[in-house]
């Protein structure tokens, strides 16, 4: 199953959803949106825990680092059992398709590379990067409404995304092929070529124009508002985040901030000159810029997604510490109370025999 298996790996807001359609335009490449398969079982215990569970992280992980040193054979073991669930998953995908290989794209990967090369060694690698102002400033634009405090204190994603690429880039341990947000967009023929080689199939030129074939990726996560406005790859958005900053120097100073703290051999390897980021910010006319923005912040105004993520920012802000905060906490308090059962969150299959196939009394699905 690993020869069929497709990993795009970049972080949010890279240019990863406009790659995952052009290349599921394919005639042999299936997709759906961000998966996250992998995502939990690298945080079962025995390489990474998740911050909080429903059970003891460091009982379970000790306890699974045991169970794995009996089995014959030992990580390799654990592996394999991992990838007969991941192999099940993916092929059961693939069997409602006409398509021989499956394409996931889940950002959060790009944090656990070290776990998927061990998982999946024989997978196709497409490490995807983008300028870290680009990436930034797209973040906080689609996911806090520009402002870049609110995306700053939620998830600074520069600082995990960038040396984790970079460690892969410098490290990799399996075949993989390296493409550039910017590259894809100015030379999109080009690059596919490349990856099409990389996955060893036909290349199709026409998968450029992603827009045209039938739509093969529908609904789930991604990009909430760009790459649905066109057909094709586009060059407007390579230098968008500078007029965005250039008008506000509270964001230019987080940004650079965030970029001082970055390892410059880290962005190098990316691909990017740590000495020219922020070049672009020289060439905004700082008047149109202001004008732009005003105007766009008018269309914006009665926009359903913004509105549905200016509302997030607004609530989100300070909420551990204001009366919301307080309330929503003491809230959840008595919900937990509430629904807490002798079966915990398996109560609600307490009172059926063994082997039913009728569903639980709350009509929820299993």
């Amino acid at each position: 199953m690993q020869e069929n298996v497709i990993f795009v790996l970049g972080p949010p807001r890279s240019g990863s959803t406009l790659l995952m359609r052009m290349l599921s335009s394919h005639s042999q490449i299936h997709s759906r949106p961000e998966p996250h398969l992998l995502t939990p079982i690298a945080h079962l215990g025995f390489y990474d825990n998740v911050d909080r569970a429903s059970y003891d992280q460091i009982q379970a992980s000790q306890a699974l680092h045991e169970l794995v040193a009996d089995l014959p054979g030992g990580e390799e073991g654990y592996l394999e059992a991992l990838r007969a669930y991941t192999d099940t998953m993916y092929a059961g995908i693939l069997s409602a398709q006409p398509k021989p290989y499956f394409l996931d794209k889940t950002p959060a990967y790009a944090l656990i590379l070290p776990f998927i090369e061990r998982l999946y060694p024989h997978a196709h690698f497409v490490l995807l990067t983008r300028n870290p102002c680009s990436v930034w400033d797209s973040f906080a634009q689609s996911f806090y409404d520009g402002d870049y405090e609110a995306a700053y204190d939620f998830n600074p994603i520069l600082g995990r995304y960038v040396p984790a690429q970079a460690r892969f880039l410098r490290e990799a341990k399996v075949p993989f092929v390296h493409v550039k947000y910017e590259d894809i967009v100015q030379d999109p023929g080009a690059q596919l070529k490349r990856i099409y080689e990389h996955i060893g199939i036909p290349h199709e030129p026409e998968t450029v124009n992603y827009g045209e074939a039938a739509p093969s990726v529908q609904g789930g996560l991604g990009d909430p508002i760009g790459v649905g406005r066109h057909n094709k790859p586009v060059t407007s958005s390579l230098e968008k985040w500078a007029s965005h900053v250039a008008v506000d120097p509270a964001k230019r100073a987080l940004l650079e901030h965030m970029l001082d703290s970055l390892d410059p051999d880290d962005v190098r390897t990316l691909g990017y000159d740590p000495a020219t980021l922020l070049e672009p910010l020289e060439r905004v006319d700082v008047p149109k810029a202001q004008m732009k923005a005003s105007e766009q912040a008018a269309k914006d105004r009665w926009d359903r997604y913004k509105l549905q993520r200016r509302a997030l920012v607004m609530l989100r802000k300070d909420v551990h510490h204001n009366l919301l905060g307080r309330l929503l906490k003491k809230l959840r308090f008595y919900c937990d109370l509430i629904l807490r059962g002798d079966g915990g969150a398996f109560s609600r299959y307490a009172d059926r025999p063994y082997g039913s196939d009728e569903p639980p009394e709350d009509g929820l699905p299993d």
